[in-house]
């Protein structure tokens, strides 16, 4: 019987725990990692109607997506003045840009005489001309002109800047609030800063970036990138070196972590494999094929794949040396309230979920790399979209990873069809794990709580 499936006094699976890896690494581990935060709520069951119902997304516009914190850019996406980028959410357009002063601000992307939007997609402009009458706003959304400004005595020009929207950055990120009153994003994300100090965000380029539409509902969507309980079912290929129901999961006041250990055979297996064989499955090796590497004696996966890593990151990583195997072998995931999903250490990955528009059965799911650089910082990705029927390896720039988010793409649809089932014959819940679906309980104990449910 696999250790995953044993029923021994733990709130989790009774084989290797995360702490318990880590004693096996070859060179000094963070304290970051070290610490542990497990939930602490009871036991969680989601209504189904938060997944299908137009009253649910309703709801969510009204409550949460206009007055949270939520990530619209990178800082690097306008490093000059007249840069901008549009960030969409539900009925909601917001203008993002760089102003004559250097200096980011973020307004509401509606013209103030008849409401056209004013920019449909990022570039690069000297001011912002509405194309319906030519009412036209200077970079820091003060109004610059009203054509035949004679036939506007009543027009107060002041009062029709372009309202602006609060802002702040993190990690390189660019936040915005449509919440006048909201806190400032610095008590929103707490500590988070303490736990990527090491790997500091800011320092990283983005060297992809890939949105997809989903056919799901954003939060559908976004759970099956939180927890790792679905590999079993959905990505058995990795079972020989992927520690799934080992991985620990922690959650602090606005965000969350999952920490999944690679190099490391899943305890649902029933057999146990070789090192050799764990390497083979992290580097791709083919059934038929000859090892891609050759294990020395005496050394294990974990240990050989962190010396590989270490010589690949040499040029561009300062003190990789001295780097532990954990930060270059796991997979370190956190979560930060509502959509934002940064992962940690030397991970590329930082993910973002969001509803399309108001349909409550269709999202966007978007993936970014940030890696690091040395030298003059290289140009950001330009974004690729991908539609809903697009397979994910039309995104080369995505490499492996691109055949893994197809496996969890084919389920996600059937998915929100068995939802809207569901619900239609009658409503419901759905039970999350405790443990392993940690994440996801702390994420609708917030969810409850900003949309007074």
């Amino acid at each position: 019987m696999s250790t995953a499936e044993r029923s021994p006094d733990l709130p989790r699976s009774s084989g290797i725990s995360y702490q318990e890896l880590l004693d096996t690494d070859t060179h000094p581990v963070p304290e970051i990692l070290r610490e542990e935060s497990p939930v602490d709520l009871p036991p969680t069951f989601v209504p189904l109607e938060r997944y299908v119902t137009q009253e649910a997304h309703d709801l969510e516009m009204e409550k949460l997506w206009s007055r949270v914190w939520q990530f619209a850019c990178r800082e690097e996406d306008i490093p000059e003045v007249g840069d901008h980028v549009v960030y969409d959410i539900g009925d909601f357009t917001i203008l993002i840009a760089r102003d004559e002063k250097g200096e980011i601000n973020a307004f509401h992307n509606v013209c103030r005489h008849r409401g056209r939007q004013l920019r449909e997609h990022g570039g690069r402009v000297s001011e912002f001309r509405c194309p319906f009458h030519r009412w036209t706003w200077n970079l820091d959304g003060t109004l610059a002109e009203i054509p035949c400004r004679w036939d506007f005595p009543h027009v107060d020009r002041e009062a029709n800047n372009l309202p602006k929207v609060q802002l702040g950055t993190w990690g390189g990120f660019v936040f915005i609030n449509m919440d006048a009153d909201c806190e400032p994003l610095e008590d929103f994300l707490g500590d988070l800063t303490r736990h990527f100090e090491k790997w500091p965000l800011e320092d990283k380029y983005k060297a992809a970036h890939v949105a997809k539409v989903m056919g799901c509902n954003w939060k559908a969507a976004q759970e099956a990138f939180m927890e790792a309980y679905h590999v079993v079912a959905t990505h058995p290929q990795l079972m020989a070196s992927i520690g799934d129901a080992n991985s620990q999961y922690d959650v602090w006041e606005n965000f969350s972590r999952a920490i999944t250990p690679n190099g490391t055979p899943s305890p649902h297996l029933n057999w146990e494999p070789t090192q050799q064989e764990q390497l083979d499955n992290l580097t791709g090796r083919n059934v038929d094929g000859p090892p891609l590497l050759q294990l020395p004696e005496g050394m294990g996966a974990r240990e050989l794949m962190a010396q590989a890593a270490r010589m690949q990151m040499q040029a561009i990583v300062p003190g990789v040396n001295e780097v532990s195997d954990a930060e270059l072998n796991d997979s370190f995931y956190y979560s930060v309230f509502p959509n934002f999903h940064p992962w940690a250490a030397y991970n590329r990955i930082v993910y973002r979920f969001r509803p399309l528009g108001n349909d409550p059965n269709k999202s966007i799911m978007e993936c970014l790399f940030l890696q690091p650089f040395r030298g003059k910082r290289p140009k950001p990705a330009e974004i690729t979209w991908l539609t809903e029927e697009d397979d994910w390896t039309v995104a080369t720039e995505l490499g492996f990873l691109a055949r893994v988010f197809n496996q969890d793409t084919f389920n996600l649809p059937k998915v929100q069809k068995g939802l809207r089932a569901r619900h239609a014959a009658g409503g419901g819940t759905i039970p999350l794990a405790n443990y392993e679906e940690a994440k996801i309980r702390h994420f609708y104990h917030l969810y409850e709580k900003w949309l007074d449910l």
